[in-house]
């Protein structure tokens, strides 16, 4: 095990250099190059995705000249093609969490289930005395890529109610008209929910081309007219970068050959960009001939088991 794991890199591969006193690249070619493989992603304490295949790349934000592991809110995760999962658990997570988790939110306590190929999604009007409310749908892409939740039974207090705007009234939909709501539009008995805005950083772009359920996974499939399926660059678990340049921890790789690889291919590589130092710390290194880095780290959820899934899944 390799307990100096940013010291070897220094010394292994000469394509890193140490600091930021490097040669100012070319923003618009500032990307990173990135394919994953069968990863458990943590965006937070709260909020898990599987990625089962991903294409893409890492697109420098703001003054970031190239992406930087160590800010998440520096670069963003473009996606070329993906096939990704989130449970109904994570997206209810994601709605109390982020998207109505601020001060006088119309919308408190939601849960989300899943059965018979739909979506019930209860919770409570805070703006009207905290009236329990229910309504089921059906999930599809929109045309512009977001996600659709077109309710066709809605409830306040076990009483039908005619449309959402019914339900909800001018409270929401004028929170939504004024961008208070980021990530969520209501149109007719229709939900609007954009992937972009609605999960935490580092944010991801990309277009759903199509939704399917899978017992309490919504899996979604991204694409697009310039999306180009891509072959595996190796087997087993792993997140690769290629091209350009990546900052980690004191370190910039240059030209960048970096793959993260899941030291257990009996499951999900499972990774945390915040902690993701504990789990290089714990792994090892190797240097190619041509001094690209394959680096094999531990799961975050066998570094911290007891509070590394929001939904239990060690317990399985």
């Amino acid at each position: 095990m390799c307990r100096h794991l940013f010291v070897l890199l220094c010394l292994a591969a000469p394509t890193i250099a140490i600091g930021q006193n490097s040669p100012p690249s070319n923003k618009q070619s500032g990307s990173v190059q990135t394919q994953m493989h069968n990863v458990r992603y943590h965006f937070s304490d709260t909020v898990v995705v599987e990625i089962r295949s991903l294409n893409g790349e890492l697109v420098p934000l703001g003054n970031n000249e190239f992406p930087f592991f160590d800010d998440k809110n520096s670069f963003s995760l473009r996606i070329s093609t993906a096939e990704m999962a989130i449970d109904s658990s994570n997206l209810a997570n994601v709605l109390n969490s982020y998207v109505f988790a601020r001060p006088h939110s119309p919308l408190t306590e939601l849960s989300i289930i899943v059965a018979n190929g739909r979506l019930k999604l209860k919770g409570k009007l805070h703006d009207k005395r905290d009236i329990p409310f229910e309504t089921e749908g059906i999930l599809s892409p929109t045309a512009d890529g977001k996600l659709r939740l077109h309710s066709e039974k809605i409830k306040a207090m076990h009483v039908p109610v005619k449309g959402l705007m019914g339900l909800f009234g001018i409270d929401l939909g004028g929170l939504i008209k004024e961008g208070k709501v980021p990530g969520v539009q209501a149109q007719e008995d229709d939900l609007i929910l954009d992937l972009e805005q609605i999960l935490p950083a580092p944010h991801i772009e990309g277009k759903v081309v199509s939704v399917r359920i899978e017992g309490e996974k919504i899996i979604q499939i991204f694409g697009g007219p310039d999306g180009k399926p891509m072959k595996n660059i190796r087997g087993g678990n792993y997140m690769a970068y290629k091209n350009n340049r990546l900052r980690f921890n004191k370190l910039v790789m240059d030209d960048v050959d970096l793959i993260l690889i899941d030291m257990d291919a009996n499951d999900p590589l499972d990774f945390y960009l915040e902690h993701y130092k504990e789990q290089l710390s714990a792994g090892y290194t190797k240097t190619t001939p041509d001094s690209g880095l394959r680096v094999f780290i531990k799961d975050f959820n066998k570094l911290h088991p007891a509070k590394a899934s929001p939904t239990g899944d060690e317990k399985k």
